[in-house]
């Protein structure tokens, strides 16, 4: 009897509701999952929100940027040309490319774009003839493939388009002696600024007055042609003189004065520093000693450096730096075209380093010349900074450690070339070529009687100036473009003889975005993107350990988790013997 008793016996009472509590909990737990859900995409339909883990922000866009992707209107179409099979570090960029796109997306609808490979359209031939004629520079790679090497052409760039127009934008930014992979880093550190730069030049209504200061021998229009067409993108470029009534002159925002040869007469400086005082800002290239290859007479080409007097020391002191008189030779310098030799008739002609033509560097990493390729120029001088209160000084340019310091009056000869230079002279250290002032500046004309002048109406002089900046580069040449056989223009910054292209155009692009512009956009030229590089060498010493790491460890930690839980899962849920 007690047998079948315990055959009949019900299961214990707590099972079913168990089971029922637990299918409840779980029913509970899916629809809380769904309101937070639900709630989420609520907030972020009325709440932009958008989170960068990355240590650099590398994700996070300017606030000059988004504000200016906020205001678009219209869209604006990339079509970038960089696809098809790359070695690992131009994928990387491609990839970058596409994700700073897509970052912008965030913030615009109005941002659209497309990947083409130019080398599998059908009209192949037509397209990369088109590429180049609308500025897109080709990029010669080396492609590895079954043992052999072979040349692939690949266009690192794109066209962007806005209500008609249409724009080139390069993504490879070529930086002259520094390795590849600094190369792409520095292309990808630059995608915002580069992309945000081609978005604000197709988009810009109402230009800002920019003026080149003429009357004093400055630079004619043929000689800076592509720098003006280069601003005339973002600004309104006009030549002005500075004898004009102040009220003109201060309709600008930024003027540029361009190796003047003459000097300026009390009255112009006058005009010039009320426009400081006002708030307006100056890009100087100014050579303080009057040099010259044009002055180099035959038949032993030679001729003397000279200090000019441009009546703008007393000045430029009272802002913050000083000019100096001399010139700087630098074992790091561009080339010139030398007869070294005759060959029959004929003279054999060289390339050497002209060391008065200084190969100038970036000098920090200030965003007007952060990861900015080499400057070409030629007879530079020094600058120092000089104590002025209220103003900030930075250096932006200097010359490489290997400088010699050369007293006026310089002697400038060719035969310096025919042999070699004593290194010995070369240890003056890096001297510097380019300072940025900004802060409030202290008139020239304190305490002193102002020319007797047509003022404006209502015009109050001012004895400190509005806060504002200036750029002081010891070289007029910078700015100056050469030009091929047939008298064209060349690029500023292209370099006829080398055939290389140096950085004077970004520079002078950079300075004049940084004083005249407001938009913010500059900034993000001081983003730094870090690359989380492999130790090749460690990699190949440690293959093995690093392999069974890698593979066996995890694996082996998964079996030993599916043991351990198995072992768990059959000691709760067993039966109980007794």
């Amino acid at each position: 009897m007690k047998i079948f008793s315990n055959l009949n016996k019900q299961p214990p009472s707590g099972s079913s509701p168990d089971r029922r509590d637990v299918r409840r909990q779980n029913i509970m737990q899916l629809l809380a999952g769904l309101a937070i859900i639900i709630a989420i995409n609520t907030i972020g339909a009325y709440k932009f929100a958008r989170f960068d883990l990355t240590s650099e922000k590398r994700y996070t866009l300017t606030q000059g940027t988004r504000t200016m992707l906020r205001q678009l209107d219209d869209i604006v179409y990339f079509r970038v040309y960089l696809e098809g099979n790359f070695p690992a570090g131009f994928k990387r960029l491609r990839n970058q490319t596409r994700e700073m796109l897509d970052e912008f997306r965030a913030y615009s609808d109005r941002i659209q774009y497309e990947f083409i490979n130019p080398l599998q359209t059908p009209e192949r031939d037509g397209l990369l003839d088109m590429l180049v004629q609308k500025g897109l520079q080709p990029t010669q790679l080396q492609v590895r493939a079954d043992d052999a090497t072979s040349q692939q052409v690949i266009f690192p760039g794109a066209l962007v388009s806005f209500r008609g127009q249409e724009v080139p934008l390069q993504l490879l930014q070529d930086q002259i002696g520094k390795p590849a992979e600094d190369v792409l880093n520095n292309s990808a550190q630059a995608l915002e600024y580069n992309m945000a730069s081609v978005i604000r030049q197709l988009t810009t209504t109402q230009k800002v007055k920019v003026g080149f200061v003429e009357g004093h021998g400055e630079y004619e229009n043929r000689y800076i042609a592509d720098i003006g067409a280069s601003l005339s993108d973002f600004y309104e470029v006009d030549r002005v003189h500075t004898d004009n009534n102040l009220e003109e002159i201060l309709a600008y925002k930024t003027l540029i004065v361009a190796k003047p040869e003459q000097p300026f007469s009390e009255d112009e400086k006058f005009i010039i520093d009320q426009f400081v005082m006002q708030g307006g800002s100056i890009l100087w290239l100014i050579d303080p000693v009057f040099a010259s290859m044009d002055s180099l007479v035959p038949p032993d080409f030679t001729s003397l450096g000279m200090p000019q007097q441009l009546n703008l020391d007393d000045m430029l002191f009272r802002y913050g730096v000083r000019l100096n008189a001399n010139l700087l030779m630098d074992l790091r310098a561009a080339p010139i075209p030398v007869t070294t030799g005759m060959i029959g008739d004929r003279p054999q002609i060289s390339l050497l380093p002209w060391y008065f033509f200084p190969l100038l560097e970036a000098a920090g990493d200030h965003k007007i010349v952060k990861n900015l390729n080499l400057l070409r120029s030629e007879f530079v001088s020094s600058i120092d900074t000089v104590t002025a209160a209220g103003v900030e000084k930075t250096v932006l340019l200097q010359t490489s450690p290997y400088t010699r310091v050369v007293a006026t009056p310089a002697e400038i000869a060719l035969r310096i070339l025919q042999q070699q230079p004593d290194e010995r002279q070369y240890t003056a250290g890096p001297q510097n070529t380019g300072v940025l002032l900004e802060g409030s500046f202290e008139s020239v004309f304190r305490n002193r009687l102002a020319p007797n002048l047509n003022l404006p109406d209502g015009y109050q002089r001012r004895d400190q100036s509005l806060h504002t900046a200036m750029i002081v580069v010891a070289d007029g040449d910078l700015v100056r473009n050469q030009f091929n056989q047939s008298g064209q223009p060349l690029p500023l910054g292209y370099d006829r003889f080398s055939g290389e292209t140096f950085a004077n155009r970004d520079f002078i692009m950079n300075a004049v975005n940084y004083l005249a512009d407001d938009s913010g956009i500059l900034e993000a030229r001081a983003k730094d993107v870090r690359l989380r590089m492999l130790d090749r060498t460690r990699i190949n010493r440690s293959s093995a350990v690093i392999q069974i790491v890698n593979v066996l460890i995890p694996v082996v930690l998964v079996v030993i988790f599916g043991t351990l839980r198995f072992i768990w899962r059959k000691r709760r849920y067993s039966a109980n013997p007794a």
